[in-house]
């Protein structure tokens, strides 16, 4: 199984994104990641591993929006982020990660959805779920 993390500058929004997508994301994991760490907007690569780790299930995944709680470990994660910074701090974060993690340009919204469910499917592969998530790109909403 693969693993999705979410990323905003917002914690609110991380965790709005991750609810969203886990409505199409059965037994995935999906950790939702945001903030400072003191209660303001931005990113911070420490609490970004840890997102990973848990999506990976290396940690206890307890915090896991959707998805399962504990079991097995994923086949790989894949990062979504909203901006700027948020690509910087991730990098930093996969690195740090023991987890194969890759981070997908694709929109956060749309490309969380798409990767959700994507990873649904029992063949997927972080390539593959990353290469959903960033089809997301050409969705036309008009």
């Amino acid at each position: 199984m693969v693993g999705i993390v979410v990323v905003s500058h917002s914690e609110s929004a991380a965790e709005g994104i991750a609810e969203i997508a886990a409505e199409m994301a059965g037994d995935t994991r999906i950790e939702p990641v945001g903030g400072d760490g003191k209660g303001g907007i931005g990113t911070v690569p420490d609490a970004i591993e840890t997102a990973i780790d848990a999506a990976a299930g290396s940690e206890d995944g307890s915090d896991a929006v959707g998805g399962e709680e504990d079991g097995g470990d994923a086949d790989g994660v894949v990062v979504l982020v909203d901006l700027g910074s948020a690509v910087m701090n991730a990098d930093v974060a996969v690195e740090m990660s023991d987890a194969e993690a890759v981070i997908a340009d694709a929109p956060v919204l749309e490309g969380a959805v798409n990767a959700a469910v994507a990873a649904t499917d029992p063949s997927a592969t972080v390539e593959s779920v990353r290469e959903q998530a960033e089809s997301a790109r050409d969705i036309e909403k008009l």
